[in-house]
């Protein structure tokens, strides 16, 4: 499966979720994806809007921080404990610290999607001990949508950023932490790799460049790329 740490703090593990594992979160990102407090369009301040559709789980992020309430004025969808343990052991997994490699995670589920685990994660958590994610943004990235370079500056915690992906494969850049000019690293994102960053990458600069159309699993039966990031708010 391999492991490439692209710049100090950050850790790619292609290939964490199996061809199982990631029909168990599509299922489960379709269900969050439904109204109320479903997927939906970004407005910027700016009056322009994003080019990916995205929906919130545990606290509502709108640009630029969090809200309790959607955007059609409905409760935010709960964080569901499953994606916590999830995201757990991609931490312990791809910082390595304390992996106990005990029993197999949670075994609850939303819509009945059951353990979300990844075919390359250990089963233990010690290595993510004190990491508690509560919020995570799903963004789906249809055939010629992009993420500009940015920071992830609205959480209150300096906790890693845990990033799933599915579907089509993108080139995702990984930039500093002072300016979205270079030095950057980009990096193909492939349907069940595993992106973290924290520590010195935590605040830095980073985005999608671009997609690629037509390189999902077929046995998906999914359109474009989807993008599930998990985080710990500190609110």
């Amino acid at each position: 499966m391999g492991r490439f740490e692209p710049a100090p703090g950050a850790v790619l593990l292609p290939g964490w979720l199996d061809a199982a594992a990631q029909l168990r979160l599509l299922a489960a990102c379709r269900g969050w994806a439904r109204p109320p407090a479903g997927m939906h369009t970004v407005r910027m301040p700016t009056g322009g809007t994003m080019s990916v559709r995205m929906v919130s789980l545990g606290l509502h992020w709108y640009p630029y921080g969090y809200r309790r309430l959607a955007e059609d004025g409905t409760p935010v969808k709960p964080f569901p404990p499953e994606l916590g343990e999830l995201a757990r052991r991609a931490v312990a997994e791809a910082y390595g610290a304390g992996v106990d490699g005990g029993g197999t995670g949670a075994d609850s589920g939303v819509g009945g999607t059951g353990d979300l685990g990844g075919a390359g994660a250990v089963g233990g958590i010690a290595g993510a001990v004190g990491y508690e994610p509560d919020v995570a943004i799903v963004n789906h990235y249809p055939h010629g949508a992009r993420m500009g370079l940015h920071q992830d500056r609205d959480e209150r915690a300096d906790a890693p950023v845990v990033s799933l992906s599915l579907g089509d494969t993108c080139v995702f850049r990984l930039g500093n932490t002072e300016t979205r000019a270079g030095p950057w690293t980009d990096l193909e994102l492939r349907g069940g790799d595993l992106l973290v960053f924290g520590g010195p990458a935590r605040f830095a600069y980073h985005g999608v460049v671009r997609t690629l159309p037509g390189t999902a699993d077929p046995a998906l039966g999914l359109t474009g790329r989807l993008n599930i990031t998990v985080r710990q708010s500190g609110l």
